[in-house]
């Protein structure tokens, strides 16, 4: 269970899904420290939900050892940060390349390892990773945004093996659309109709609830579950699909 005392780590805290999951925990009674790089919006959200703040360039190696230190207190880790890119291969810069697998893959996996260092030691806790659902449908034009979240996905299920006898439960969060500044950080606003995009308060209150369940995968609408695994059956039929709809 999580509530006062529980100690919170989230990363991407400076907007978007990792603020809203912040002050969701924070309601919960829990210590958050939020993690970003926006020093300004952290500071005001670790002042409106009484928690800390850790400015941190994700990308940085020095930067995210202190977010080491920091996981290896937490009781609960949530890698919420994250980069997009939208566009061919062929037209992705390399430092573009290198920002995602950083962000996206590397600081995740660094942190977790010190995260689950801790949670050992304390014989408890729980780690949750922001995945998405263009990690299990390969989404055209993002190569490399996909493949950063497919990698943590199989991750996720790769660690819950050596997590599970110390009490450590690891949770993956897969959300659709979601209205945040994401898009248009990415170089590409979204324009379709549907699937309409989902609140970052909805995804916040689903990876709360994924702690306290100890769910081990969640998707966010939760129909998003089934293109997912109908990928798994038919890779053909819902490739198809995609080039037809988009």
């Amino acid at each position: 269970m999580i509530g006062p005392g529980t100690r919170v780590l989230v990363t991407g805290g400076s907007s978007g899904i990792g603020a809203a999951t912040a002050e969701a925990f924070a309601a919960r009674g829990c210590h958050v420290v939020v993690v970003g790089r926006n020093v300004a919006a952290l500071t005001e959200l670790a002042r409106r939900i009484g928690g800390a703040s850790c400015v941190a360039d994700l990308t940085d190696p020095h930067a995210i050892d202190t977010v080491c230190s920091e996981a290896d207190k937490a009781d609960v880790l949530v890698a919420a940060a994250g980069q997009g890119w939208a566009g061919r291969l062929i037209d992705t810069p390399d430092g573009d390349m290198e920002t995602l697998v950083g962000v996206n893959m590397l600081a995740p996996m660094r942190l977790a390892r010190a995260a689950l260092l801790g949670m050992r030691r304390r014989s408890g806790g729980h780690l949750v990773f922001v995945s998405s659902i263009a990690g299990h449908m390969a989404v055209a034009d993002e190569a490399v945004y996909s493949a950063t979240k497919a990698a943590m996905n199989a991750f996720a299920a790769s660690i819950r093996h050596e997590a599970s006898p110390h009490g450590v439960g690891v949770s993956v969060v897969v959300p659709g659309v979601v209205d945040t500044a994401f898009f248009s950080r990415r170089g590409t606003p979204y324009s379709r109709r549907f699937p309409r995009p989902v609140p970052a308060e909805a995804v916040a209150e689903r990876i709360v609830r994924a702690v306290e369940h100890r769910r081990p995968e969640v998707f966010v609408p939760r129909w998003l579950r089934f293109p997912a695994r109908l990928r798994g059956v038919a890779p053909h039929l819902t490739d198809a699909l995609q080039r037809r709809f988009g």
